[in-house]
């Protein structure tokens, strides 16, 4: 612990760091100033986390607004996601070039992750500690990649008992937080906290309308198809009573049924065809999307943003195809772009569903690409299904960027 716990040795390491005293007559001027500083910050921080379209963007205007007033310009959050455990880089800002590198911020094993996950980070309990990504270059004292960062403070998550992650807090001229700014940093983890549970409440709600509308379908199927064979049945118990002595009523009969069969199956095909549950765990495809963001973060350390505009859920077929797009393209992102963020979008605007993905690594030249390369003929043959339309847009340097356009209305399923 006394390699981890860095509050002595960041005193050590900067000096005198304790507050300077006040004289008496100013006393209440600077309580009263402080004060409403400690207000301005958070009631800015309440209003960007409740006006914020997503969790990510509340988290990344947190870390802006603690760089803003606090003077702490650097700044990432580790969330854990609530069915994998693992934790993923949520957002970041300003790191310095050695943690800008995904493969120094997946979800690994560090000091403040093992003590979140030890239950000795506590609200109560935020401290100054030396940072375990940071320190083989701190040792090889490469200031040019650290820029000169070793410590940072860690806010620990929490909605009511729940861990929910951490977020961490420095800057290029540390020095050591005041016990009023401890405070306003475990308030604002507070707030945090609630938000982050707020939006995964609104998701298990989602998650549950939506069972609960498959399930209404399936009552609906079961007396569909309960009154149609209902029909079938007396249709051929009649034929079986005409067939001797009136043949040709008795093949009137046996055709309707037949024609009653072949309409209950059309029905009973696409209805099931809407029901399945072709993604993971039968989730609707933003949810899908999320967890496919996590996991993926969580391995790579590229910090993916998934922003879904509010739209009815999408055909089942469509569904599965897009994730199954989304997954290629970012599966790329990872193993062969060198970026840092990618973005996940998906839209609805008239009768077209449409994804895009966007990431800023180093791009390629699509011109040169080998026809054969599996995960491109794979996406296209997906979006052919799906009589939709690809789009690639990339330039060495310059990111890459994906778009899939299509039809809500005679695709393929």
């Amino acid at each position: 612990m006394a390699t981890k716990r860095a509050t002595e040795r960041a005193r050590a390491a900067r000096g005198d760091a304790g507050r300077p005293a006040v004289p008496a007559g100013q006393v209440p001027a600077a309580l009263r100033a402080r004060h409403t500083r400690d207000l301005r910050i958070l009631a800015a921080i309440a209003e960007a986390l409740n006006s914020a379209p997503d969790v990510q963007q509340a988290l990344e205007q947190t870390l802006g607004m603690v760089a803003e007033l606090l003077g702490l310009e650097t700044g990432w959050v580790w969330l854990r996601d609530p069915e994998t455990q693992r934790f993923y880089n949520a957002a970041a800002r300003n790191l310095p070039p050695f943690l800008r590198e995904p493969v120094r911020m997946t979800g690994r094993s560090c000091w403040c992750l093992d003590e979140f996950r030890a239950g000795d980070l506590t609200p109560k309990n935020i401290d100054v500690m030396e940072c375990s990504r940071l320190r083989p270059a701190v040792r090889q004292r490469a200031t040019e990649l650290t820029h000169g960062l070793a410590y940072h403070a860690s806010i620990p998550l929490y909605f009511q008992t729940t861990p929910l992650g951490v977020m961490n807090v420095t800057g290029p001229a540390w020095r050591q937080l005041t016990a009023d700014e401890l405070r306003v940093l475990a308030t604002i983890a507070y707030q945090v906290g609630i938000a982050i549970e707020r939006a995964r409440l609104a998701e298990s709600m989602t998650r549950l309308a939506r069972a609960e509308e498959r399930a209404r379908l399936a009552r609906e199927i079961h007396d569909t198809l309960a009154q149609a064979l209902t029909a079938i049945a007396l249709h051929l118990e009649a034929g079986a009573r005409h067939l001797a002595r009136n043949p040709e009523r008795a093949g009137e009969r046996i055709q309707r049924a037949l024609e009653i069969t072949r309409q209950s199956l059309g029905e009973a095909r696409r209805s099931m065809l809407e029901l399945r549950g072709p993604l993971p765990a039968g989730r609707p495809l933003p949810e899908a999307l999320t967890a496919l963001a996590r996991a993926l973060s969580a391995d790579s350390g590229v910090r993916i943003h998934v922003r879904v505009a509010p739209a009815p859920p999408l055909p089942a077929g469509v569904e599965s195809e897009l994730f199954q797009i989304a997954r290629e393209a970012l599966t790329n992102v990872g193993r062969h772009a060198h970026a840092s963020d990618a973005t996940v979008t998906l839209a609805v605007r008239g009768r077209r569903a449409r994804l895009t993905i966007r990431d800023n690594g180093r791009g390629f030249a699509p011109e040169r690409t080998a026809p054969g390369r599996v995960g491109l003929v794979g996406m296209r043959e997906r979006v052919e299904l799906l009589r939709g339309t690809l789009r690639i847009r990339s330039a060495p340097g310059r990111g890459t960027w994906v778009s899939v356009s299509v039809p809500l209305e005679g695709s393929r399923r």
